[in-house]
C-alpha cells in the first residue's frame, strides 16, 4: 500500500484522457505485434515464398510510413489537439488490417504494411506527449514505465495470444484483430479536441500560431520554428546518434525473431508464445520498480547495466540451440530491457522543452524510428548472407557501441552541471 500511495503513475491513471490513450496504445500495439511478429513474416515466407531480405524490406515500409509522419503529426498535435490526429491514425491502421485479412497479393500486403506504419505514426507522439504533460518531468521515469507497460503488454500479448488462433487458417485471428480496431476507433472519438487539448497544457488558442508571423513565407516560418525549438533543447549532440542506434539494435531482430524461433529452434507457435512470455514478463515486472528508482537515483547506472546485459544476452542467444538455455537467456534479455526502457526515455524526456513538446517528441521518435527502418533492412540481408546468428551478433555489437556513446553523453551532462 505504501508503494501505491507514492506511485507517480497513480496521477496518470486517474486521468480519463491518459487512460484512453493507454487503451488505444495497448490495442493498436496488440494488433501491430500480431501482424508484424506472428502473421506477416511467416505468411510471406511460407505462403508467398519470399526471401528474408524481401520480408525485411516489406516490414521496413511499415517503419518508413510510421516515421514519415511522426514529426509533422507531433507539430499538429500541438496546434489541433489529440482527437483528429489519433482518428487519422486508427482509421489507416484499420484499413491495413482489412487489406491483410481479405487479400493474399504481395502488392496489397506491401501496401498494407505502409498503411500500418502511417496509421500508427500518431500513437507515440500522442501517448508520450499526453502522459508527460499530465505527470510532469519530475516523474518521467515512472510515467515512462506506465506507458511502456501498455506498449509491451500489447506488443507482447498480440503475437502470444494470436498464435493460439492460428491452427489451420488465419480467419479467426483476423476476426479478433478487426474487432479490436473497431473498439480503438470508438475510443479515439472521445479524445480531447483542440480546446480541451490546449487546456490540458495550460496554453491559449490565440498563441498558436503567432499571428505576427503569418505574413512571412512558409519556409522562413519553418526555419524560425526549428531554430526556436533547437535552441530550447537540453541535449548532448551525441544523443541523436544514440537514439538511432538504440532502435537500430531492435530493428535488426524484429523481422527475423519469428523465423529464428520456427526454423532454427523449431518451436511451435504455442512454444514460441511461452518464450515470448518469459522475456516479456521479466521486462514488464521490472518496469515499475526500475522507473521509481530512475526517478530517485537517475538514469546513468541503469543504462550502463541494461546495455551490457542486453548486448551479452543477445549475442549469446544467436549461438544457442539448447531450449532450456534459450529460455534463461531470453529472461536476461528481458532484464536488460527492463533497465533500459524507463531510464532511456527518462533521459530523453529531460532534454525536451515544455514548449512545442509534441513536435519535439515527434522529431525524436522519428530519429528512433529511422533506426528501426535501417535495422529491419539490414536484418534480412545479414540472415541471407551470413546466417541466422548474424542479426543477433550485430545487435549485441550495436548495444555495446551504444554503451560507449552513453559514457560520453553522461560525461557531457556532468561537465554541463559543473
Amino acid at each position: 500500500m505504501e508503494i501505491a500511495k507514492s506511485w507517480a503513475g497513480k496521477k496518470v491513471l486517474s486521468s480519463p484522457f491518459v487512460v484512453q490513450l493507454l487503451v488505444i496504445m495497448y490495442l493498436v500495439e496488440f494488433v501491430k505485434g500480431a501482424l508484424l511478429v506472428s502473421i506477416l513474416p511467416v505468411y510471406m515466407r511460407q505462403e508467398l515464398d519470399l526471401t528474408a531480405y524481401a520480408v525485411g524490406w516489406a516490414l521496413a515500409l511499415q517503419y518508413i510510413g510510421d516515421n514519415a509522419f511522426r514529426s509533422p503529426l507531433g507539430w499538429i498535435i500541438d496546434r489541433f489537439g489529440y482527437r483528429y490526429v489519433m482518428l487519422f491514425g486508427v482509421l489507416f491502421t484499420s484499413a491495413s488490417v482489412l487489406i491483410v485479412s481479405f487479400t493474399s497479393s504481395f502488392g496489397w500486403i506491401v501496401a498494407a504494411c505502409l498503411l500500418l506504419g502511417i496509421g500508427t505514426s500518431p500513437l507515440w507522439p500522442c501517448v508520450i506527449n499526453g502522459a508527460t504533460t499530465v505527470a510532469g518531468n519530475e516523474s518521467s521515469g515512472t510515467i515512462m514505465s506506465v506507458v511502456y507497460m501498455a506498449w509491451l503488454t500489447g506488443v507482447g500479448c498480440g503475437p502470444i495470444v494470436i498464435n493460439f488462433f492460428i491452427v489451420h487458417t488465419y480467419a479467426p485471428a483476423f476476426r479478433i484483430l478487426i474487432g479490436m480496431m473497431l473498439v480503438v476507433v470508438l475510443v479515439a472519438f472521445f479524445l480531447p479536441g483542440r480546446k480541451q487539448s490546449l487546456a490540458l497544457e495550460n496554453r491559449e488558442i490565440a498563441k498558436i500560431p503567432a499571428a505576427a508571423h503569418e505574413h512571412l513565407p512558409m519556409m522562413v516560418r519553418i526555419k524560425r520554428y526549428l531554430a526556436r525549438v533547437g535552441s530550447s533543447l537540453h541535449a548532448s549532440k551525441l544523443l541523436y546518434p544514440a537514439m538511432f542506434t538504440q532502435n537500430f539494435a531492435l530493428g535488426l531482430l524484429t523481422p527475423v525473431l519469428t523465423q529464428y524461433a520456427r526454423t532454427v529452434l523449431h518451436l511451435s507457435p504455442q512454444q514460441y508464445s511461452m518464450y515470448l512470455v518469459a522475456g516479456g514478463a521479466v521486462t514488464v515486472l521490472g518496469l515499475i520498480p526500475v522507473g521509481k528508482w530512475v526517478d530517485r537515483f537517475g538514469t546513468k547506472w541503469f543504462l550502463h547495466v541494461g546495455f551490457i546485459t542486453a548486448a551479452i544476452s543477445l549475442t549469446t542467444l544467436g549461438y544457442t540451440r539448447s531450449l532450456p538455455l534459450v529460455l534463461l537467456i531470453v529472461a536476461f534479455v528481458g532484464l536488460g530491457y527492463a533497465c533500459i526502457i524507463p531510464a532511456w526515455n527518462a533521459l530523453i524526456a529531460q532534454a525536451i522543452p515544455k514548449a512545442e513538446r509534441g513536435a519535439v517528441w515527434g522529431f525524436f521518435l522519428t530519429i528512433e524510428g529511422l533506426g528501426m527502418v535501417f535495422g529491419s533492412i539490414a536484418s534480412g540481408k545479414l540472415w541471407d548472407k551470413l546466417g541466422p546468428h548474424s542479426p543477433f551478433l550485430v545487435s549485441g555489437a550495436v548495444l555495446l557501441l551504444l554503451f560507449v556513446l552513453h559514457l560520453f553523453i553522461t560525461r557531457h551532462r556532468t561537465d554541463v552541471v559543473r
